[in-house]
């Protein structure tokens, strides 16, 4: 029998990676193809979920000023923060209960600051479902001295290229911003740029990702620290490419495959490594965006269409949209087992 590794992120609203891999794969495994499951993240909201969920919990101040319980994950030297659970929008109640010029992050400078005192000198903060569009400037307040940084190994995470001062204008209004608070957060990333080259001698208004999570990263990076993709920090932890070496299929997945679906998501990602050992993907979506997807005709009897090289098949397309949203699980199992089937 073949051996398929299942490999989702969360389709956001209706099922976590962990029920997506966990169903997928325990209806593959009964119908006896060995597999190997593991849910994945781009880097994102359900990162620490990916890498076995928080130990340690701090309260700490929510975007708004406040308190709210908040948990990181430390294992030895090395503390994994997930922004979002300090710093997030869900946190405020979505976009309508924020207030994108007032946000900050320094909740998750409170994290990582916590996480140093317990000895922590590798950090990877992980972004993503900011509610903040702050610079980063909250969470260097929350920070030990610059000094004190340079004993750290700062990692960031994301799956953005927008530039710090672009923010502002590109999610913003996801945020909640009016097109006036876009204008004055706009002006306040760009005073910020001259702060951080006065003060920290690093002129972040060029870093590729500096505009991630309204400027956090761009933050972090005055400060020494380094933008990786974070999808591959987390399939490099799990060991993704191990799993695939003598993988006959993998199979991933996501809620909404659009046009970043392949620029640092998931999906893209695994296609990216997939590559690397010649093994087929088989992405299962949720649903298709205009722009996620140019299909280039059907492949074989399984109804999936060929897109940017591998094969995808849309739930919604397939099962319509409120069942696509009630048992996805179930409904991308049979799928998979469909096509292994030919």
């Amino acid at each position: 029998m073949p051996k398929v590794v299942v490999a989702f992120d969360k389709f956001r609203g209706s099922s976590t990676a962990a029920d997506m891999v966990g169903g997928v794969s325990g209806g593959l495994t009964r119908a006896g193809h060995v597999v190997v499951g593991v849910p994945l993240a781009d880097g994102g909201e359900g990162s620490l979920e990916v890498l076995g969920g928080p130990n340690k919990f701090v309260a700490v101040s929510d975007p708004l000023g406040r308190p709210v319980e908040a948990g990181y994950r430390l294992d030895g030297r090395d503390a994994f923060i997930e922004m979002s659970t300090a710093s997030g929008l869900a946190l405020v109640g979505g976009a309508a209960g924020n207030d994108p010029v007032a946000a900050d992050t320094f909740g998750t400078g409170q994290l990582i600051a916590h996480a140093i005192e317990l000895g922590a000198r590798r950090i990877h903060v992980l972004l993503g479902g900011s509610a903040t569009t702050d610079g980063g400037w909250g969470a260097l307040a929350a920070m030990p001295p610059a000094a004190r940084l340079k004993e750290i190994e700062l990692t960031i995470g994301c799956d953005v290229r927008t530039l710090f001062t672009e923010s502002a204008v590109v999610f913003g209004p996801q945020k909640g911003a009016s097109s006036a608070q876009v204008e004055l957060l706009t002006r306040r990333l760009e005073r910020l740029v001259q702060v951080y080259r006065d003060t920290y001698g690093r002129d972040v208004s060029s870093v590729a990702g500096g505009g991630a999570a309204g400027g956090l990263a761009g933050g972090l990076v005055a400060v020494g620290g380094r933008i990786e993709s974070g999808f591959d920090v987390l399939a490099e932890l799990v060991g993704l490419d191990e799993m695939l070496r003598d993988a006959d299929l993998v199979i991933t997945g996501e809620g909404l495959l659009d046009g970043e679906s392949f620029n640092g998501k998931v999906v893209g990602g695994v296609a990216s490594w997939a590559a690397e050992f010649d093994v087929p993907v088989l992405a299962i979506v949720g649903a298709i965006d205009a722009d996620g997807c140019s299909p280039e005709g059907l492949v074989g009897t399984s109804g999936a269409t060929r897109c940017q090289g591998i094969d995808v098949v849309s739930l919604t397309d397939r099962f319509g949209l409120a069942a696509s949203l009630a048992r996805p699980v179930e409904l991308a199992t049979e799928v998979a087992l469909a096509y292994l089937a030919g």
